[in-house]
């Protein structure tokens, strides 16, 4: 079983940056993929990072490309979003969540991830 718990959430203004962290214990999959998510209410749960590979591999939402960077650091078993050039709409609740890798799949479907923590709130003002 694994455990995810999301921090470094908080309310900015448009154009101020944020990184979030998520720590990751227990017993994650040798081989997994890691992604950011975020839900706006009254909205689906949509894809803004994923990472896999070690660290090697990247990909993000069209919205937020240039804008937010996906990494980890494997010592401290943590994934960062650093999100920067924040915008109104950035505002959501934003999860972190594991799968297992191997073969091809689509990284930023929600639906690929079997393990999720609890979230932590962004709210962008204008």
């Amino acid at each position: 079983q694994v455990q995810l718990v999301e921090s470094g959430g908080g309310s900015v203004q448009a154009g101020g940056s944020l990184r979030l962290s998520c720590v990751v214990s227990g017993d994650p999959y040798s081989a997994n993929c890691m992604g950011w998510f975020r839900q706006a209410p009254g909205k689906e749960r949509e894809g803004v990072a994923a990472i896999w590979g070690g660290g090697g591999y990247t990909i993000y939402a069209d919205s937020v490309k240039g804008r937010f960077t996906i990494s980890q650091d494997n010592g401290k078993n943590t994934v960062y979003l650093q999100m920067n050039d924040l915008k109104p709409e950035d505002t959501a609740m934003y999860y972190c969540a594991q799968a297992p890798d191997g073969g091809r799949w689509e990284r930023l479907a929600a639906h690929e991830y079997t393990d999720w923590g609890q979230g932590t709130q962004v709210t962008v003002s204008s």
